[in-house]
């Protein structure tokens, strides 16, 4: 088998590309990201393809955010655009193309008519879904919301169609595209993995003190509004919040304009992944009350450093942990709910512990990414074989 894999980012494709070079199938990978940015991937670079020119520039600039949104979502499309004709300018002779959803079309159709299996790798709830749960978010709040834009929900809608396999990481995912009407037969369940080398405990929580913790780029979609206010409710002598990702200062000003915002919060921003492991082992709960996550990463890798967590079920949470064992399960835009399952925490040291300590079992239970490349493979085996 010889795999052909394209994103226009990182994501959790170069953890894919790594597990199946392991098996002798990688043919070749394909990014928008510059070469320097991919160095560290341990993959052997002429197995690495970059096209940075547009995307590359996109991310560089960091005034973007103070762009019109019209000149960003046309330059988001172009990005999509342009790096989709140069994957399917360039893809090589292989028996499988898996494309990472939003940028796959074109190298899906060049794949089919070669006669190239292809398989369209979405990360997310079905586009739909995910741009509906964002609007009546959006709306809630009293916030304009331009949408996804329309072109990339067409193109990613094409892609769906066009592709002999939908893989999507959770059941939260699985569920959304079956509620549009996608074909159970069409779509394959791929849990993402972690690295439990790179995630473990090396310290533990202070006893004395209750240390919640956020990963991920601040915003509505990851449901900040519901955790600052469900802290706000907890009652503990030494707790804090703490933020790390990209921050959001429009996020933060609309939530200090409605008195949400904890003045206690800390915004620590990126954080190296050698570090985040003693932010994550030092802390006794990692929340995302995402609206909508097609998977959260952030959870495995919390649990691997024996860190509970609590997520809501618009994420990967049910096929991570059972709710009340590893952490709790809880509804999207629930605060109360959320201060509720945190508040337990807060009064029994000893069920925080166990929970820490049946998360680290989970993990290492599920086998990390080489279980991943295991299921991956076998999935591909009966897409070749139909």
């Amino acid at each position: 088998m010889k795999v052909a894999v394209s994103t226009l980012g990182k994501y959790h494709a170069f953890d894919l590309a790594r597990e199946l070079h392991a098996r002798g199938a990688l043919e070749s990978i394909f990014s928008g990201y510059p070469s320097f940015k991919l160095r560290n991937e341990q993959l052997p670079e002429p197995l690495i393809h970059s096209f940075p020119w547009v995307h590359g520039a996109y991310m560089a600039l960091p005034w973007k955010n103070k762009w019109p949104d019209l000149i960003i979502r046309q330059w988001k499309y172009a990005a999509d655009i342009t790096f989709s004709h140069y994957v399917s300018h360039h893809l090589p002779d292989c028996d499988l193309y898996i494309g990472m959803s939003g940028t796959a079309l074109l190298a899906g159709k060049k794949a089919h008519k070669r006669g190239i299996r292809f398989i369209c790798d979405r990360g997310s709830a079905h586009i739909r879904v995910q741009n509906q749960l964002l609007r009546e978010e959006h709306d809630s709040w009293g916030l304009d919301f331009s949408g996804i834009d329309e072109r990339t929900i067409d193109r990613e809608e094409a892609e769906y169609a066009e592709a002999d396999l939908v893989t999507v990481p959770s059941t939260f995912a699985f569920s959304s595209f079956v509620e549009q009407g996608v074909q159970v037969d069409k779509l394959a369940l791929l849990p993402y993995g972690v690295n439990v080398e790179r995630f473990q405990p090396v310290t533990a929580p202070d006893e004395n003190r209750f240390d919640i913790l956020f990963v991920g780029a601040m915003s509505l979609q990851k449901g900040v509004q519901y955790l600052v206010q469900a802290y706000q409710k907890i009652t503990h002598p030494a707790k804090s919040l703490t933020f790390v990702g990209s921050p959001s200062q429009a996020l933060i000003t609309l939530l200090q304009q409605r008195g949400l915002w904890p003045s206690d919060a800390k915004v620590l921003g990126h954080v190296p992944q050698a570090e985040l492991k003693h932010i994550m082992s030092r802390s006794h709960v990692l929340v995302l009350p995402s609206i909508q996550d097609g998977f959260g990463m952030v959870l495995a890798q919390a649990m691997a450093c024996a860190c509970p967590v609590i997520a809501s079920r618009h994420t990967g949470a049910e096929d991570l942990i059972s709710d009340g064992c590893e952490g709790y399960i809880v509804p999207v835009r629930d605060a109360s709910a959320l201060a509720e399952r945190l508040q337990k925490l807060v009064d029994c040291p000893e069920l925080r512990s166990s929970m820490g300590a049946q998360a680290l079992g989970r993990v290492h239970k599920m086998g990390g990414w080489n279980t991943y490349g295991e299921k991956a493979m076998a999935i591909y085996g009966k897409v070749l074989q139909s």
